[in-house]
């Protein structure tokens, strides 16, 4: 895994890609910080991280998109897949190496707190909380555009799936309040989701009588708890999707408090891209 990872790193920082990344996020927060923290006098910089959030779901696609990608189109990933190395240490060296690039500007930044308390006070412990809650919601990020890089060969399709996944969780929590959260409305949206499923499950195995099956006992049993109890309905599609707001989940870090729901759910979401990414591999492997 190290081998893997240094040539990352190396890669990363003999290219524009990692460059590029880098100045980018710092020139940005650093257009914020003078703006809101120093001409305005807005002492608490959390509140410029969490303005340059949706730009770095821009920068996120173009440091993860060739990752994966780029190995499939060259056939170098051949390489890799014969080397003494466990796909789990390929996929590990290469996450570590995008959160250590992301890391380097991270370290930048700490540095604009203390510029800003020569100015006035500023709460160091709320500020590092938050930073620390960006830094973990960004590597979940990263995890999400390695995944989304070891399932196809363009770089381009990659860098756009990636985004529009980071910015549907973006935009969820807008989305969830345009759906009733009546328990019949909820219902309904289950009997819908149930039927997709189904029609999934028919274009993964190609048969009618397993897609069949799990269609009849999706709708019945969604039937069946609506009549015993349907108040469990009440907002269930809103507590689904919250799931999905990745960024819900920096709000507590943002008022600086230490919040440790939050640092297991970010870390749940890097483990499960990472775990989806090394399946991905191994599939493309063995097939």
């Amino acid at each position: 895994m190290a081998a893997i990872y240094k040539k990352e790193v190396r890669g990363f920082l003999t290219s524009m890609i990692g460059y590029v990344f880098m100045a980018f996020l710092l020139v940005v927060t650093g257009i914020y910080f003078t703006y809101y923290n120093l001409s305005v006098g807005w002492p608490k910089f959390a509140y410029v991280l969490s303005c340059i959030l949706f730009v770095f779901m821009i920068a996120v696609p173009i440091l993860t998109m060739r990752v994966l990608s780029e190995e499939q189109k060259q056939k170098t990933d051949q390489m890799l897949l014969t080397a003494p190395v466990s796909v789990t240490e390929i996929v590990m060296g290469k996450f570590f190496a995008l959160a250590t690039i992301f890391l380097i500007p991270m370290l930048i930044m700490a540095l604009y707190p203390l510029i800003l308390s020569q100015f006035g006070t500023v709460y160091f412990s709320e500020t590092y909380t938050a930073m620390f809650g960006f830094f973990l919601m960004g590597c979940s990020f990263l995890a999400i555009g390695l995944f989304v890089s070891s399932v196809t060969e363009s770089q381009v399709i990659a860098a756009v799936l990636t985004f529009l996944l980071l910015f549907v969780s973006y935009v969820i929590s807008g989305i969830s309040s345009l759906l009733p959260d009546t328990a019949f409305g909820s219902f309904l949206i289950v009997l819908v989701l149930i039927a997709l499923a189904a029609v999934l499950v028919y274009n993964t195995l190609k048969s009618t009588l397993v897609s069949m099956l799990c269609l009849i006992a999706g709708e019945a049993a969604a039937v069946i708890v609506y009549v015993i109890n349907s108040t469990l309905y009440e907002g269930l599609i809103q507590d689904v999707l919250t799931v999905f707001d990745l960024s819900d989940h920096f709000s507590n870090f943002y008022s600086g408090i230490f919040d440790v729901n939050g640092i297991v759910y970010y870390l749940s979401v890097i483990g499960l891209f990472l775990y989806l990414t090394v399946e991905t591999i191994q599939k493309r492997r063995w097939s």
